[in-house]
């Protein structure tokens, strides 16, 4: 399977891709407020790139559930200047923009950004489509319930469960983006762990990643510290990496290509081992 990101091409099978999160951002979940200096953001993102990161994912809205919608021209305003100081001190390290809104994913790739990472999958403008057949760059399809300020509130799915719907979902998606000129080769699949689903439901979804290798793109799954993992441990924002790291664990026995994650060298680490050890298999 292969997948390309402009000028970067990955073949998978191959090593899990790690996609550390840089939220330029005032009032993210876990991380809000930290990085929104972009000097401090440039060297979070050195920091990662040296843990091991291969995606940079830099975002500049929040949406956690309830957040509110800013404006496109706050949204560049806080990442334009930090793609394109990644984009130059750490041109091969592949830098993501974190958008729904296809002027800022427009500008972050004129910028140096080769993937966007879309939580809504672009419902709402058909510019997205061709930002994404223009530029060549990878697109990551996720699946969201609604919109950040209602997904959380009561999700449900249809009777046949929420893998038949996300799966359909995904389908659709990709039809409709191959209809508008992208290629088979940009798109990557996030399920959305906490956008629209309870804590059932994300379980449900990771427990059955294998079912979303038949689409034959690469799976990205975004779980670090997200409340499921507080909710199912009982344990506080600031105590969930190693529930972080078991997910991580299981994402790569379930072949998933690609993790989002906050703790980069940790996640690193766990990744790394467990593709040695399973290299050893001779099963």
């Amino acid at each position: 399977m292969k997948l390309t990101a402009r000028s970067f091409t990955y073949q998978f099978p191959g090593p899990t891709l790690i996609m550390g999160i840089l939220n330029v951002t005032p009032d993210s979940f876990s991380d809000g407020g930290q990085f929104l200096n972009p000097e401090n953001a440039v060297e979070h993102a050195a920091r990662m790139i040296q843990e091991g990161a291969d995606w940079i994912d830099v975002g500049g809205e929040s949406t956690r559930p309830g957040a509110a919608e800013i404006s496109e021209a706050e949204e560049a305003r806080r990442v334009f200047p930090v793609i394109e100081a990644l984009s130059q001190k750490f041109p091969e390290t592949v830098i993501s923009i974190d958008t729904r809104k296809p002027g800022v994913a427009e500008g972050a790739i004129q910028r140096g950004a080769s993937v966007i990472n879309d939580v809504e999958a672009n419902r709402r403008d058909p510019a997205m489509w061709r930002v994404i057949a223009e530029s060549g760059a990878a697109y990551v399809i996720m699946h969201m319930l609604g919109s950040p300020q209602t997904m959380q509130v009561d999700p449900k799915y249809s009777s046949k469960g929420i893998v038949h719907d996300v799966l359909d979902f995904f389908e659709s998606r990709i039809q409709r983006l191959l209809e508008t000129g992208a290629v088979e080769e940009q798109l990557v699949l996030d399920f959305g762990i906490g956008f629209g689903k309870n804590v059932d439901h994300n379980l449900e979804l990771l427990g059955n990643i294998d079912s979303f290798h038949k689409l034959n793109r690469p799976v990205l799954i975004g779980a670090s510290r997200k409340s499921f993992i507080g909710k199912t441990l009982d344990a506080p924002l600031d105590r969930r990496m190693p529930g972080s790291l078991a997910t991580a664990a299981w994402s790569v026995f379930s072949k998933a290509q690609i993790l989002r994650v906050h703790d980069v060298w940790e996640t690193t680490h766990v990744v790394r081992l467990l593709e040695i050890i399973r290299s050893k298999n001779k099963l």
